[in-house]
C-alpha cells in the first residue's frame, strides 16, 4: 500500500497541473464541504500519530487549540535535521502541493487562519520548489481569502532557517520564526495554548501533514485499518548506513524490521553483518542484530527499549567500532547544543571528553560507569530533548557493548603506553586534568 509515494517519481508532479491531474486538491474540496469538527473527527478516527519523532496523535493535538475568533497559527516543521532522516526532503521536492493541501485542510479543521512552513536552511532547492508551488496554489485559489468560495481563509508563508539542529525542536523553531535566537522555551505553556506570537499554535511535521489529504480521501476509519491498532497507516522510512540500497521506503507500520533492512534496503555489504542499528534516527537508543525481527511500529520499538522517532534506520555493520560511532554522535550533539541548560551543555561536552579518553588510552573501565551515570543525569533533566538525543543512544551503546569498549580501553592503553589499569583512576567530572591520575 503506497499513499505518500504513489506516483512520486512522475515527472512534473511538483507542478499544479500534474498534481491536479492525479486528483490533487480533491481532498481539500471534500474537506471544505464538511464542517471543521467533522474533518477533525476524521483525522482523530484515523489514529494518525506525528511522524516527526514524538508520535503524538495529530487529532488530539489539534483538539487542544482553543475555539473562538482569534489569530491561530499552524507551523509546519520542515527543519529536517535529524541525522539519517531525509524523507521530508523528497516529499517537498517531488510533491510540494501534497504538503500545501494537507496544511490547508488541517488549518480548516482547527480554525486556523495563518500558516508557516519553517524549512531547513540547507534545503535551498526544496525551498525554491515550495515557493513556486505556493505561488501556483495562491493563483488557483487554494490559498488566500475565501478558499474555493468557502468560509475559510488562510495565508501561507515559507520561512528559511539558518542551519541549526536545535530549531527542529518545536519551541526553538518558534523563537527562530519570531526572529530570535533559536532556544527552547520553558513548558508549560505549551504551543497549543501559547505558541507563535503568543497565539495558539499547531505544529506538525511535513510527513504528518502530507498524510492528511489521504485520510480525508479514504476516511479516517478506513485509514485506521492500515498498520497496527496503535500505529495506524503507512510510514516513510529513511534507510542509510551500511546497506546496499539506501533510500526512502514507504512501509505499512508493523512490518518486520528485518524486511525493511534486508528485503528493501538490501542488507549490509557482502561479507559483513549487522552489528547494531538506530531505528529512529541518531537520537534513538541502538538495537542489536538480535532485534531485527521486531515489528517496525511505535509501541513495539518502545517495548524493545528504543523508539521509532523520525523513521530513520541507520545500520552499522561489523566494520565499525562502537567507540567510533559513539564519538561521532556525541560530537554532533555537543556542537548543536544551544547551551541554555546545564545538563545538556555540560553533559554533551563531558561525554565527548570521556570518549576521547578511551581513544587516547587514558581511560579505565571505571570511566564507562562514570559515562553511563552522566547519561542518566542528562535524560529527563533538559529544557528540550537535545540532551536526551545524545544520552539515550550513547547510554545504550555503553550498556550493550561494554565488553567491546573495555577491550578498546585495554588496547588503547597498550598503544599509548599509559601503564597497567590498576595504576590509574578515572577522570572526575569536576576535574579539568585530562591525563591519567596516579594513585598515591
Amino acid at each position: 500500500m503506497k499513499l505518500l509515494f504513489a506516483g512520486i517519481d512522475e515527472p512534473g508532479l511538483n507542478t499544479l497541473e500534474v498534481y491536479e491531474r492525479r486528483g490533487g486538491y480533491e481532498s481539500l474540496r471534500k474537506a471544505l464541504a464538511m464542517a471543521p469538527d467533522e474533518v477533525l473527527a476524521s483525522i482523530s478516527d484515523s489514529g494518525l500519530r506525528g511522524r516527526g519523532g514524538a508520535g503524538f496523535r495529530m487529532g488530539q493535538k489539534a483538539s487542544f487549540l482553543p475555539r473562538g475568533d482569534m489569530d491561530k497559527y499552524l507551523v509546519c516543521n520542515a527543519d529536517e535535521s535529524e541525522p539519517g532522516t531525509f524523507k521530508d526532503r523528497e516529499l517537498m521536492q517531488k510533491s510540494p502541493h501534497m504538503l500545501i493541501e494537507g496544511i490547508v485542510i488541517a488549518s480548516w479543521a482547527a480554525g486556523i487562519n495563518r500558516a508557516f512552513i519553517y524549512i531547513r536552511g540547507e534545503y535551498a532547492r526544496q525551498a525554491d520548489i515550495l515557493e513556486a508551488a505556493i505561488a501556483e496554489a495562491e493563483t488557483a485559489g487554494y490559498i488566500g481569502e475565501d478558499i474555493l468560495d468557502s468560509q475559510h481563509s488562510l495565508s501561507l508563508v515559507l520561512h528559511r532557517g539558518a542551519g541549526a539542529y536545535i530549531c527542529g525542536e518545536e519551541t526553538g523553531l518558534l523563537d527562530s520564526l519570531e526572529g530570535k535566537r533559536g532556544n527552547p522555551r520553558l513548558k508549560p505553556p505549551f504551543p497549543a495554548i501559547e505558541g507563535l506570537y503568543h497565539g495558539p499554535t499547531l505544529i506538525n511535521n511535513v510527513e504528518t501533514l502530507c498524510t492528511v489529504p489521504h485520510i480525508i480521501r479514504m476516511g479516517g476509519a478506513e485509514y485506521a485499518k492500515l498498520g497496527t491498532e496503535t500505529s495506524t497507516g503507512t510510514k516513510l522510512v529513511s534507510v542509510s548506513g551500511d546497506v546496499q540500497r539506501p533510500g526512502n521506503y514507504e512501509i505499512e507500520l508493523g512490518t518486520p524490521s528485518r524486511e525493511i533492512i534486508f528485503d528493501l534496503a538490501g542488507g549490509p555489504p557482502e561479507g559483513h553483518e549487522v552489528k547494531f542499528w538506530f531505528p529512529g534516527g541518531s537520537s534513538a537508543p541502538v538495537l542489536t542484530k538480535d532485534d531485527l525481527d521486531i515489528p517496525y511500529d511505535f509501541d513495539s520499538l518502545a517495548k524493545a527499549g528504543s523508539m521509532l522517532g523520525s523513521g530513520a534506520i541507520i545500520v552499522v555493520d561489523d566494520s565499525h567500532t562502537v567507540l567510533e560511532v559513539a564519538l561521532k554522535l556525541a560530537k554532533f550533539y555537543a556542537h548543536e547544543s544551544c547551551g541554555k541548560c546545564v545538563p545538556c551543555r555540560e553533559g554533551t561536552n563531558w561525554t565527548v571528553k570521556m570518549l576521547q579518553r578511551i581513544q587516547s588510552g587514558d581511560a579505565t573501565p571505571m570511566d564507562l560507569d562514570l559515562m553511563a551515570s552522566v547519561q542518566e543525569q542528562i535524560i529527563g533533566n533538559c529544557l528540550c530533548v537535545l540532551g536526551d538525543a545524545m544520552a539515550m543512544p550513547v547510554g545504550s551503546m555503553v550498556e550493550k557493548f561494554r565488553a567491546e569498549l573495555e577491550a578498546e580501553i585495554e588496547a588503547a592503553r597498550e598503544r599509548a603506553g599509559t601503564g597497567e589499569l590498576e595504576d590509574v583512576i578515572p577522570l572526575g567530572v569536576a576535574d579539568e586534568y585530562a591525563g591519567p591520575i596516579p594513585v598515591h
